[in-house]
């Protein structure tokens, strides 16, 4: 059995820069589910199909030509040869991910490559539907929350650093529609799993979420 932490939560909680530091510190495997569909709606808008078009956007999803390459303690997320690590943390990729999220027939074309990932020494999963679906029998599974103001602050925060241009309204709003589609689709709707140990973050550093993280991994003999 490979032993695998998933972290679940919404859009901006913070899930994927402490599942990175998760899997630094064990030097274990990282998966950043997310990824994936940002890069097939990125890659679907670039071959010029419509991101409800199912038959077409399934053929994407299983041929993708995508790979991750670690790179200087860091993810490098590579399409098609095109390293597209800041092209995919757009927010308009981000909405392009979120359509296409929500087709359950591309969601299965996903699901096998994303459980490939499950490798020794172990596996620290995030997304939004790693502990519900993807790997149901995950020993340590977490659902990683925030205020969307605080969500909405960090994002901000994030973009002004890399040099896109943002507002902190328009970033809250956007949170806000977005937590409202990924809770209340019909396809892997987003919420804790049931055995789920819940964190909220909104006054916690990363720091503390990542130590508190390991702590119940640690209790549960998982490393």
């Amino acid at each position: 059995m490979i032993p695998i932490i998933t972290i679940d939560g919404p859009v901006s909680s913070g899930k994927g820069t402490v599942a990175r530091l998760v899997a630094a510190r064990l030097a274990w495997h990282l998966l950043d589910s997310g990824a994936l569909y940002r890069v097939l709606g990125l890659h679907a808008t670039r071959q010029g199909v419509a991101l409800d078009d199912q038959p077409a956007l399934i053929r994407l999803a299983e041929n993708l030509p995508v790979v991750f390459r670690e790179q200087n303690g860091d993810t490098a997320v590579v399409l098609d040869g095109e390293d597209v690590s800041a092209e995919i943390r757009r927010e308009e990729v981000g909405e392009m991910a979120s359509q296409v999220a929500v087709l359950q027939p591309v969601r299965d074309a996903l699901l096998a490559r994303q459980r490939a990932f499950a490798l020794s020494p172990g596996l620290v999963a995030d997304g939004r539907d790693m502990g519900t679906v993807v790997f149901q029998d995950a020993p340590l599974k977490i659902y990683l929350n925030a205020s969307a103001e605080e969500r909405a602050r960090r994002r901000y925060a994030q973009l002004k650093e890399k040099g896109f241009d943002a507002t902190l309204a328009t970033l809250i709003e956007d949170i806000q529609t977005r937590d409202d589609r990924d809770m209340n689709r019909d396809v892997a709707p987003l919420k804790p799993a049931d055995d789920a140990v819940e964190i909220d973050s909104t006054s916690l550093s990363v720091e503390q979420v990542v130590d508190a993280i390991l702590d119940e991994a640690a209790r549960r003999s998982l490393v």
